[in-house]
């Protein structure tokens, strides 16, 4: 009955008075589709009422609590702790436990300290709780810390839940030492067999770069659930081998382990890193099958990919199909636009984003910017440069000032571009200096291209293309000597370019290739067709030209 009255306060506290002792009843109060700032006084005022009354008061203050800690309320959170410290006695274990982790959760460590150490009979749950709060706080210390209390100072052993935390603590602060030493305990007491530790050491092993760890790990596992399968095809991506991580997404299809959003996000962008369309069709094809294309988050990453393949059409063909696209799904298309020059369209596509409800952000205009920048619309994008803060509010940042040196710059406009630097609000950086050095390349601005060229080594000494642009701008104006400075300076400082991969796929497997790449077995071969193709494009010319 309350559960059907929950949308009206007023009428649920009317039938909790009449059956206070009913815990369902309170539960659908607090199931209340209101704001919690317009019940927490409610919440307040029951509990002072059932306390006096009510028999299961840790079931009731654990509701509570757990009320209060989504409604981010501190003061509730100290208002309930005063009426437990009248009514019970919350230092006995349970309601301690659900104070302490509430706390926690709320981001008031000493809160939460202070009233674990009141707590006289710690259990193993008393320790996990302090554990696993500092460990979601980030504070790997305390977490190890606590850790050692418990151990050496009261004899307790950890479980899986105590592990865990401090293993996640571990990976958060990339601590590869602590990880270690917790590794050493797992293994001590023989818990490396449960499913979740292994998923937890993988984790932390891949995040810290050891993904020779991680995979021996994830191969020594006697099961593997969908997380083990999930971490180790993520490690691989995000550490630059996503040709291997689609090599185990395919092993895992084969172990018919079905995906999630999380599996299908990594393999999309794999394909993305690798820049193959075969592959983004199959996993388009899995999407459906597995009845995922309603995910927004899963639909967004495919139209990105499909937009950074080029396939534009694709891309908003994944669009059109979004029901209620949200403000990232925009932004996505908008960033295909603006990656293909396709201005217009983005300007279009912005207006009726607008005129759906959607409220732009910072992202949304870098891509808006960027996409006038490469159509060559110069009073656009400065417009949308100043409705960005004088109609929606949103300070420039530096990746906008990016974007309107770089559309000034294009379109020839290299004083009004290194003017717009010279009145920035704050210092520009190499994405700034670097628009501009192109511009200078372009248009052949020796002068300029230098000053610009210097101020880019200075804030970037390491980075070779800075170099590089430098000597290429010298060259196109007949500056050799320059030219060759520059490239002596790369030498000295061992500065090497380098080289790009291309991949191409062929019946079902993915090949990588750099410049001069000698590494494939058939390279031979392949070096002997491009010659042969070399030899028969010259004299084909030769036969032209007489």
């Amino acid at each position: 009955m309350v559960k059907l009255a929950a949308s009206c306060l007023s009428v649920s506290l009317h039938y909790f008075s009449k059956f206070s002792t009913n815990m369902n009843i309170f539960k659908g109060i607090q199931q209340c589709p209101l704001r919690p700032s317009c019940f927490i006084s409610q919440e307040r005022r029951i509990c002072s009422v059932q306390f006096r009354t009510y028999s299961h008061l840790d079931s009731l203050v654990s509701a509570l609590i757990t009320a209060i800690t989504s409604c981010s309320s501190v003061s509730c959170c100290r208002a309930i702790q005063a009426r437990v410290i009248k009514s019970v006695n919350y230092r006995e274990g349970f309601i301690g436990d659900q104070l302490v982790s509430s706390y926690m959760k709320l981001g008031c460590e000493e809160d939460a300290e202070k009233l674990f150490d009141e707590v006289s009979d710690k259990d193993l749950v008393s320790w996990n709780s302090l554990i696993s709060g500092f460990s979601r706080i980030g504070k790997l210390n305390k977490c190890l810390d606590a850790f050692s209390r418990m151990r050496f100072e009261l004899g307790m052993q950890p479980n899986d839940v105590t592990v865990i935390s401090i293993i996640s603590a571990c990976t958060d602060s990339r601590a590869l030492d602590g990880g270690k030493y917790i590794h050493g305990i797992v293994l001590k007491l023989g818990m490396l067999f449960e499913v979740k530790v292994s998923n937890a050491l993988i984790n932390l092993y891949g995040k810290c770069g050891c993904l020779g760890s991680a995979c021996r790990f994830f191969e020594a596992m006697s099961l593997q659930d969908l997380v083990s399968w999930n971490s180790i095809i993520v490690i691989h991506t995000q550490n630059g081998f996503a040709k291997e991580g689609m090599r185990l997404f395919n092993l895992m299809r084969r172990a018919e382990i079905k995906p999630d959003q999380a599996t299908i996000v990594t393999v999309l962008q794999a394909c993305e890193d690798l820049g193959v369309g075969k592959l983004a069709e199959t996993i388009h094809g899995l999407i459906l099958k597995c009845g995922l294309f309603a995910n927004v988050v899963i639909v967004t990453v495919l139209l990105r990919l499909y937009a950074k393949l080029g396939r534009l059409f694709d891309s908003h063909k994944v669009f059109e199909e979004i029901i209620n696209p949200d403000r990232v799904a925009w932004t996505a298309m908008l960033a295909g636009y603006a990656m293909h020059g396709r201005g217009r369209e983005a300007i279009e596509l912005f207006e009726s984003m607008v005129k759906a409800g959607e409220v732009p952000d910072q992202v949304t205009f870098t891509n808006l910017l960027s996409s006038c920048g490469h159509s060559g619309l110069v009073s656009e994008g400065k417009n949308y440069f100043n409705i960005m803060s004088e109609i929606y509010g949103l300070a420039p940042r530096l990746d906008h000032y990016s974007c309107m040196v770089d559309l000034l710059g294009r379109s020839g406009h290299l004083n009004d571009a290194y003017e717009m630097i010279k009145r920035m609000p704050m210092e520009p950086n190499s994405g700034v200096w670097g628009a501009l050095l192109c511009a200078c390349r372009v248009y052949g601005n020796t002068e300029l291209g230098k000053e610009v060229a210097e101020r880019l080594i200075d804030l970037e000494p390491l980075d070779s293309r800075n170099y590089i642009m430098l000597s290429n701008i010298y060259s196109a104006a007949g500056m050799w000597k320059e030219a060759l400075k520059v490239r002596t300076l790369m030498k000295e400082r061992n500065l090497i370019r380098t080289p790009g991969c291309s991949f191409i796929e062929h019946r079902n497997e993915i090949h990588g290739f750099v410049a001069g790449d000698q590494s494939p077995p058939e390279s031979k071969m392949i070096y002997k067709k491009l010659e042969l193709a070399r030899t028969d494009w010259e004299n084909s010319s030769s036969w032209f030209c007489s």
